[in-house]
C-alpha cells in the first residue's frame, strides 16, 4: 500500500516530507538520449546531472520518486565503503583504488550536502558525523586500524574511547567508537524528492507510475514499454537496485535483498535529546546484527535493524528495535513509537558496488550494502560522467554474475540473521 506520493505507508520519512508535486504517467512515444529506469538515489542523480551537461534524459519510476530503498533507509549520510580504505586501494589496484577511496570516503557525503545546499532541498540536513562504535573488545583493534588508515589520509577522524562514546551516546554499552566528521543525516525521502525537483529544474523528466513492461533492441536504439507509452532512447541506464525486476533476471539474481527496519518514537523530552546524540550524529554498531539510529531535527530518535524478509509497517510490527531501545536507554520506557516501516537494500557478495555493462548502450550499477544514500548520489554523478564524457567508471564494469541458489535467499538471510545474533551475543563478531 502507497500514499499519493508513492512512499511507503507508515513511514516517518512520508509524514515529514513536503508535497511531492503530481509527477505526470507516461502516456505517449517520447524520444530521449538517456532513459533512466528506477526513481531512486541512483537514477535521480544521473538524469540530474545528465541533464546538467545538455544531455536529454528521461527517467522512468513504477512508483514515485524514493518508493525503494532511497526513501526508507535510515537516513544516515555515510562516508566509505564496507572494507577500510587500504583494502579498497589493494583490491582495485593503488591508481584506481585511491581514486575510488577519495570519491567514498570524501565525495560521496560533500556532494550529498553541496546538492542540499545548492537546491535549497528542505531534508532535515545535519552534518554531526557518524559513529562506528564497538559493541565488544574483539572490534577495538580493527577499529584502531582504521583510524590509523583514516589519520595516514589527512581525515578527520576523532577516536571516542568509553568515556567519550558514553557521554555522547547517553549509555555505557560501547568498548569505544571512531567518529568520522564527514558524516551526517537527512530525511532521506525528502532528499530524494529534492533532488527529483532538482532534475526536473535542470531539464530532466520524470514519469512515475510508469512500470517498464519490456526492454528490447530495436533498429539500434533502445525500446522501453509502459502500460501507456513508449520511451526510445541510445542509452539506457538500470536503476532499480534492491527492487530488481525480472525486466532483467541475471541482475536481479545478482544482488541478494536484505530487509532492514526502523522504528520512530515520539519527540523526546529534553533531557533525553541532550543525552542522545545531541550533535546530531548518526551512528552505526560493529559485529553482524546490530542497530543504528540517529535523532532527527524534531528530536525522535529513529532506531534501525535488520528485519524479517516481508513488508511490513507500524511500530508494533518491529517489538526487537523498540525493545533494543528501551534496553539500550531505560528513560525510554514511558516514550511512544509513532511509526514503523521497512524496505530492501541490495547486498553483494563482496560488499562492493557493481558496474555493469551486460549489453551495448545498457548500463546498471547497484548494490551499495547499507551505505546508499551518498554512494547511490555519487554513482549517479559518475554515470553521467561515464555517459556524457566517456569518463573512467566508478567501479570496473565487470560481468552481471547470478548468485547460485538464489531463489533461497530468504532462508539464507535469515539464517544469516540468526548466526550473526549468535556471533553477536558472545562477543565473537
Amino acid at each position: 500500500m502507497t500514499g499519493p506520493s508513492g512512499a511507503a505507508c507508515g513511514s516517518l520519512y512520508e509524514a515529514q516530507a513536503p508535497a511531492a508535486p503530481d509527477w505526470p504517467i507516461l502516456t505517449q512515444r517520447v524520444e530521449t538520449d538517456v532513459l533512466v529506469i528506477g526513481g531512486g538515489l541512483t537514477g535521480l542523480s544521473t538524469a540530474l546531472h545528465l541533464a546538467r551537461q545538455g544531455v536529454r534524459a528521461i527517467v522512468l519510476e513504477a512508483h514515485g520518486p524514493g518508493w525503494g530503498a532511497s526513501g526508507r533507509n535510515g537516513g544516515q549520510v555515510n562516508p566509505g565503503l564496507k572494507p577500510p580504505p587500504d583494502t579498497v586501494e589493494a583490491d582495485f589496484g593503488l591508481e584506481h583504488g585511491a581514486r575510488l577511496v577519495q570519491m567514498a570516503w570524501q565525495d560521496g557525503p560533500d556532494l550529498v550536502f553541496d546538492l542540499v545546499e545548492r537546491y535549497g532541498i528542505a531534508c532535515d540536513a545535519a552534518r554531526g558525523g557518524t559513529i562506528r562504535a564497538a559493541t565488544a573488545a574483539g572490534q577495538l583493534a580493527p577499529l584502531r586500524e582504521l583510524e590509523r588508515q583514516c589519520r595516514a589520509r589527512g581525515w578527520p577522524v576523532h577516536w571516542l574511547d568509553r568515556t567519550a562514546i558514553a557521554a555522547r551516546t547517553g549509555h555505557t554499552l560501547y568498548c569505544g567508537g571512531l567518529l568520522d566528521t564527514r558524516g551526517g543525516q537527512v530525511n532521506p525521502l525528502a532528499y530524494t524528492q529534492g533532488i527529483a525537483r532538482a532534475a526536473q529544474q535542470e531539464g530532466a523528466a520524470l514519469f512515475c507510475h510508469s512500470h517498464v513492461l519490456s526492454l528490447e533492441r530495436v533498429g539500434g536504439r533502445w525500446l522501453a514499454q509502459t502500460r501507456t507509452g513508449c520511451v526510445v532512447a541510445e542509452r539506457v541506464v538500470l536503476a532499480t537496485n534492491g527492487y530488481t525486476d525480472s525486466l532483467r533476471d541475471a541482475l536481479r539474481r545478482s544482488v541478494v535483498p536484505v530487509y532492514s527496519s526502523i522504528v520512530a518514537s515520539e519527540p523526546l523530552p529534553p533531557a533525553l535529546r541532550r543525552a542522545i546524540l545531541s550533535e546530531r550524529e548518526s551512528l552505526y554498531e560493529l559485529g553482524q546484527i546490530t542497530t543504528y539510529y540517529r535523532v532527527d531535527g524534531a528530536g525522535r530518535l529513529l532506531m534501525g535493524g535488520r528485519s524479517f524478509s516481508y513488508p511490513a509497517q507500524g511500530a508494533v510490527a518491529f517489538p526487537y528495535l523498540v525493545a533494543r531501545a528501551r534496553k539500550v536507554w531505560p528513560a525510554l520506557r514511558d516514550i511512544g513509537w509513532t511509526q514503523g516501516w521497512n524496505g530492501q537494500l541490495a547486498v553483494t557478495f563482496d560488499h562492493y558496488p557493481h558496474w555493469h555493462e551486460p549489453e551495448p548502450g545498457l548500463m546498471a550499477a547497484l548494490g551499495y550494502n547499507g551505505r546508499g544514500v551518498a554512494m547511490a548520489t555519487l554513482t549517479g554523478r559518475e554515470l553521467a560522467a561515464y555517459l556524457a564524457q566517456g569518463a573512467s567508471p566508478l567501479f570496473p564494469l565487470t560481468p552481471v554474475r547470478p548468485i547460485l541458489l538464489h531463489s533461497f535467499w530468504r532462508v539464507g538471510v535469515e539464517g544469516r540473521i540468526l548466526w550473526g545474533r549468535v556471533q553477536d551475543a558472545f562477543g565473537l563478531s
